[in-house]
């Protein structure tokens, strides 16, 4: 596929700053109308739309510093100060794969360190945090050359720069809720990067909660890349993708009315499909473990019982997301205190909500 042509950047008569140092916040987010196959580069067989969350979030600051002619790029990246190098062929990957856009990276070496408030490779989105803050890091190097550059393009440049190093990352840079992916119901809706929602919203969807169960902490037995691309061939792969994109036209008046009995169905219908896609692959596999299915069952019996407004979703992996309007929490958090946390791994589980995106952290903020 050819170069985005707007998001190329031009060397000729920019002068480099000698060093830079940034850092954002970004968070993950939550799927509720999933993206599941793939096309290159990183062009998704449908749309999908997400909440961004508030608290599951990675802080990352990258030093960029000039270097010699004569010297190799020096990249180094740091988890909670614990150099990593098992990190640095994804993102050395990432950044050779946008090296069209960022030519200026070039003439750097580049440090990042970086902190997640949630486990790493569990089922939360870390990859789509974590380089959605790379991206925003890059871009505020980049606005130093260009300091005419607008928010939006800022933004957007960010999110078409994060989703070339995880689809899904491309949704974490605004919020509350996104969609990626061309979608006819959605204006300016695209392949290339995430467009924020702003109309219509009911006011039950702001600051709706998400209780992140921790079921299985460990690394996921089989990646969301590998994933991805055992839906080429997959015998149901086109009538999913139809599903998708039928699921959130629908979803959309729901967000708009606040019909949450709608929003429940559909949202479990999408967490569930992902999983049924997963069990019918060549080969399959089983990211769900059988306290995420005692996990669904208790979840289902609780609405009957309670006549409560709350459903869970899954992303790729065994945790369980419990989704609710915040006027339900206190309810909802004693339901799951009692039955749900004895479930999860060491009694674990994240309180969180959806939120506004990605924040700058300045020296002296945190």
């Amino acid at each position: 596929m050819s170069a985005v042509r707007e998001f190329l950047f031009g060397l000729s008569g920019k002068s480099l700053p000698q060093s830079g140092n940034y850092a954002w916040k970004s968070p993950s987010n939550i799927a509720l109308v999933k993206y599941w196959g793939k096309s290159e580069p990183q062009i998704p067989k449908n749309a999908s739309l997400s909440f961004t969350l508030s608290q599951s979030h990675t802080a990352t600051r990258i030093c960029f510093e000039k270097k010699t002619v004569s010297e190799e790029s020096r990249l180094e990246i740091f988890l909670d100060g614990i150099l990593k190098e098992a990190f640095r062929p994804k993102v050395a990957g990432f950044i050779e794969r946008i090296n069209e856009y960022v030519p200026y990276l070039n003439f750097y070496h580049i440090n990042i360190h970086t902190h997640n408030t949630f486990p790493h490779s569990s089922g939360i989105a870390s990859s789509a945090s974590g380089l959605s803050a790379i991206a925003l890091c890059i871009m505020s190097l980049e606005k130093e050359m260009n300091p005419g550059m607008s928010e939006s393009f800022f933004k957007q440049k960010a999110s078409f720069l994060a989703r070339l190093g995880s689809g899904s990352a491309c949704r974490s840079i605004e919020g509350e809720i996104v969609v990626w992916g061309k979608h006819e119901s959605v204006k300016k809706s695209s392949d290339l990067f995430g467009v924020k929602i702003t109309e219509d919203i009911h006011p039950v969807f702001h600051h709706f909660q998400d209780t992140i169960l921790l079921v299985d902490e460990g690394e996921k037995e089989v990646s969301s890349s590998l994933g991805h691309n055992l839906m080429i061939g997959h015998p149901y792969a086109e009538e999913r993708f139809k599903q998708a994109n039928e699921n959130l036209k629908k979803l959309l008046p729901v967000l708009s009315s606040g019909n949450l009995n709608e929003f429940n169905r559909i949202v479990e219908s999408e967490a569930l499909s992902l999983h049924a896609m997963m069990l019918t692959s060549q080969p399959s596999f089983i990211l769900m473990k059988p306290n995420t299915l005692e996990i669904i069952e208790k979840i289902r019996a609780f609405r009957k019982r309670s006549q409560l407004d709350l459903c869970f979703t899954l992303d790729a992996g065994a945790n369980v997301h419990v989704l609710y309007p915040k006027k339900n929490t206190e309810p909802v958090k004693a339901f799951i205190i009692s039955e749900l946390a004895p479930l999860c791994q060491n009694n674990k589980y994240i309180m969180d909500e959806s939120g506004p995106g990605a924040a700058q952290i300045f020296e002296g903020s945190s």
